[in-house]
């Protein structure tokens, strides 16, 4: 069972989970596209430490604003997006909303160009 909330209350309860490294939201299903997964292979690099940093609230290579942004989807319930370097190779990890199911249905790992 997982201890995150659906959304959260304030950006300082996002902080204190940040800040000790909790999973901030679920993954839902976890999806790559096939070119996603030769970029890590030749790296050999595991997806599941993008995963992880992804659902820390780590966000990568995003600009100040998008990393907001996407905090403010912790809060509203919103899409969340990560940019990530590997092998200079930029690779997005997009977590679905929250549906009217009340949960975030699926992560996918894919390159920009698939996007």
């Amino acid at each position: 069972m997982n201890d995150f909330p659906l959304t959260y209350a304030s950006q300082a309860d996002i902080e204190r989970r940040r800040l000790v490294g909790k999973p901030l939201f679920g993954l839902g299903r976890i999806l790559a596209t096939p070119a996603a997964l030769e970029v890590l292979t030749a790296a050999a690099h595991h997806p599941a430490k993008l995963l992880q940093r992804h659902q820390c609230g780590q966000w990568g290579e995003l600009c100040s604003a998008d990393k907001a942004a996407n905090d403010q989807a912790l809060i509203s319930g919103g899409r969340l997006l990560s940019l990530y370097k590997v092998n200079d190779i930029r690779l997005y990890l997009i977590t679905e909303a929250v549906s009217d199911a009340g949960q975030r249905e699926c992560s996918t790992l894919l390159l920009p160009s698939e996007y």
